[in-house]
């Protein structure tokens, strides 16, 4: 935290004089307090406080004082805000061997319910679309703040609904890129500030040459974060002989460092939701500093209540 007017904060030194003042009046009061004789009619007409009633408003008030003396001096703190026009496009890989069971239900169904909890995650004022990729890529929904829309592209997404066999990883970056370039009428001589998350499960074997895709991206000033999902023996079965479908992430790992986005591996469920919420506490924020004095004063007004309502209630009086 950093102050913008850090010689006000030696008026702590006040309010530190005005605590010892008060801790040295108490010790005298309690000095001199059994002068009077008659403790039985001292009983009836000053009955017994418990200590801790007689210093609370006292201490509530030093509080108060120390905290607006804090907010005065005007703290300010880095803050993380949504950045305006952020776009994170979402691509997931639907071919065939995302139906292996190595992961529960399998690595599609899992691939699903992570991208709707990341979805959900999101701040609203994000654009976030959706692109399908197998042999070639697809957006089914294009960037912007419908979630609606969004969930239901999510529960479209299934094998061959690209219609063509195979793995595209290029594909996907390429197509996810040109969703984000038509954004809106500005995106294209002022691209927004924009993230693509591929989730897939193996190397590239059709289409774009991945990394002819990522330096695209990257003269777009648009991060890759790649995903490499399942496990080594996995498998589909295909008219009961299985076929093993093992994941490759290497081709994500290159394009993923090509762009300056991160490179995950996730071979559970449980996995793939926390990647996606690592992804999801960096994406499309910046750091901005903000004055944070308000919350100092509304604290010490908050403290200033109490005293003054704990005063009134066991004391009849004001502190």
């Amino acid at each position: 935290m950093i102050w913008e007017s850090p010689v006000r904060l030696w008026l702590l030194l006040g309010v530190a004089a005005l605590t010892v003042v008060y801790l040295v009046a108490q010790r005298r009061r309690s000095r001199y307090a059994v002068r009077f004789t008659n403790l039985r009619l001292l009983d009836r007409v000053a009955p017994r406080r418990p200590t801790w009633r007689r210093h609370l408003p006292a201490g509530l008030f030093l509080a108060m004082l120390a905290l607006l003396v804090v907010g005065f001096a005007r703290p300010t703190a880095e803050v993380r805000v949504p950045r305006e026009r952020a776009t994170v496009m979402v691509a997931v890989d639907v071919s065939t061997s995302m139906l292996a069971t190595d992961v529960e239900p399998d690595r599609l169904g899992a691939a699903k319910r992570a991208a709707g909890r990341f979805v959900d995650g999101l701040p609203g004022e994000f654009n976030v679309g959706l692109v399908a990729f197998a042999g070639s890529a697809a957006v089914l929904v294009p960037p912007s703040t419908d979630r609606e829309a969004l969930h239901d592209g999510i529960d479209r997404l299934a094998e061959g609904v690209t219609g063509v066999q195979g793995t595209a990883i290029g594909e996907a970056i390429s197509t996810s890129l040109g969703a984000v370039k038509a954004l809106d009428d500005k995106a294209a001589t002022q691209p927004p500030p924009a993230r693509i998350i591929v989730l897939s499960d193996g190397a590239n074997t059709s289409g774009m040459d991945p990394m002819e895709a990522a330096i695209e991206a990257v003269a777009f000033e648009v991060p890759v974060h790649t995903i490499s999902f399942g496990t080594p023996g996995g498998f589909v079965d295909r008219g009961g002989r299985p076929i093993q479908v093992p994941v490759d992430g290497a081709t994500l790992q290159a394009v993923a460092e090509e762009t300056g986005g991160g490179f995950h591996e996730a071979d559970t469920s449980d996995e793939l939701r926390a990647v996606y919420d690592d992804i999801g506490s960096s994406v499309g924020w910046r750091k901005v500093r903000q004055d944070v004095s308000a919350r100092f004063i509304g604290l010490g007004l908050v403290f200033a209540m109490g005293a003054a309502v704990g005063s009134m209630r066991w004391f009849s009086r004001l502190p």
